[in-house]
């Protein structure tokens, strides 16, 4: 905020900006001192003044840190998650550091040691797609930090370098795996499991959503679901096959509530039921998101449109909802090998005249 002043003769002009030094100037007019007053917030607008030393070395990396944890990350949705990624990034030596000694160099000391480290309950190495994923909540803590907090400060993330090999999964359900899944569910204790295995597959919801369907969502005459909130922020109706409402119809009791859950069971105890399910039927390699790919992939098998199955997934893009369809191999070549020999010898004249055939003779 800008203060004129005249005095011994001169207009005296002042620019207080919090984050920023204190900015003094005398003119001789009062038009003189306006318009430079003008510049220099505009340039603090465009952020094209260099930041209060004073106050950037009065805050930490930790105390930045703690103040979007406390009250910036309940108020998203995988708050859980983001707190449990912030908890771990305190305990590194970089949080020491004030803002102003923070570079991106520092961030490049701390990636090369993440990614030497071994995943979470696994002896692999963190991957760059993991490290991608853990470092986005710091970066829009440095973006919130500079827009809501006016905080001069510049993202030493955008500079870092991280390349991410596309590793898109691929992975469906083989032969016999479905059935040694189901008989696994036979020991858990909670009974849940297996309903909701066999939902994923009707419905090719992702597991959040899953967990969060009440009743009142549910319309069982028309065979129809609304997903208030999904991943993506839009609400969207699916249709429900006869297999998804059989599931439902024997959860739900006969005393229910409309705001009672279809399948109440929290996502982290339902993570636990999975690991210890797939351990117990010998499956490797094989995430519970993995079941959406599957049932997308079966939509797409039964020969529905790409905006049928978009309807039903919730995909806003072709291209998105590619990365999850992946045709059954087996089902591929099988249909390759029942192609008749007038099909393939129709194919065969397209390709070479059949003059060209007869000369071969």
């Amino acid at each position: 905020m800008a203060t004129l002043r005249k005095r011994n003769g001169k207009w005296q002009v002042q620019v207080r900006r919090q984050g920023f030094p204190v900015q003094t100037r005398s003119f001789h007019s009062k038009a003189a001192a306006s318009e430079w007053a003008r510049t220099v917030e505009r340039q603090h607008d465009r952020h094209e003044l260099g930041p209060d030393r004073k106050t950037l070395k009065s805050i930490t990396l930790a105390d930045l840190v703690t103040r979007y944890r406390n009250e910036v990350v309940p108020k998203k949705k995988g708050s859980a998650v983001e707190t449990i990624l912030l908890n771990r990034f305190l305990r590194y030596p970089i949080c020491q550091k004030t803002l102003y000694e923070l570079s991106t160099a520092d961030f490049a000391a701390y990636r090369d040691q993440r990614l030497k480290e071994p995943k979470y309950r696994s002896n692999k190495p963190v991957t760059a797609k993991s490290l991608k994923r853990e470092l986005s909540p710091l970066s829009h803590m440095f973006r919130h930090a500079l827009v809501e907090w006016e905080i001069p400060l510049e993202n030493p993330l955008e500079g870092l370098k991280l390349q991410v090999a596309d590793n898109k999964r691929e992975r469906r359900l083989r032969s016999g795996e479905l059935e040694r899944l189901l008989e696994a569910t036979k020991k858990c204790k909670n009974g849940l499991v297996a309903p909701i295995i066999l939902f994923a597959l009707e419905t090719a919801m992702r597991r959040g959503e899953m967990l969060s369907v009440q009743f009142r969502h549910i319309d069982f005459e028309r065979h129809s679901l609304v997903i208030p909130e999904t991943k993506s922020g839009y609400s969207r109706m699916i249709p429900l096959t006869v297999g998804a409402v059989t599931i439902l119809a024997a959860l739900r009791p006969g005393a229910a509530k409309p705001t009672d859950l279809a399948f109440p069971i929290t996502p982290v105890a339902m993570r636990l039921q999975w690991d210890r399910l797939t351990k117990r039927a010998q499956i490797d390699d094989l995430n519970f998101h993995d079941l959406r790919h599957e049932a997308i992939s079966r939509l797409f098998e039964l020969g529905l449109s790409i905006p049928e199955v978009a309807s039903i997934s919730g995909h806003r893009t072709p291209q998105m909802l590619f990365r999850y369809a992946h045709a059954n191999q087996e089902a591929v070549r099988a249909k390759l090998i029942g192609m008749k020999q007038g099909d393939l010898k129709t194919i065969q004249r397209k390709v070479v005249p059949d003059e060209a055939l007869t000369g071969s003779q």
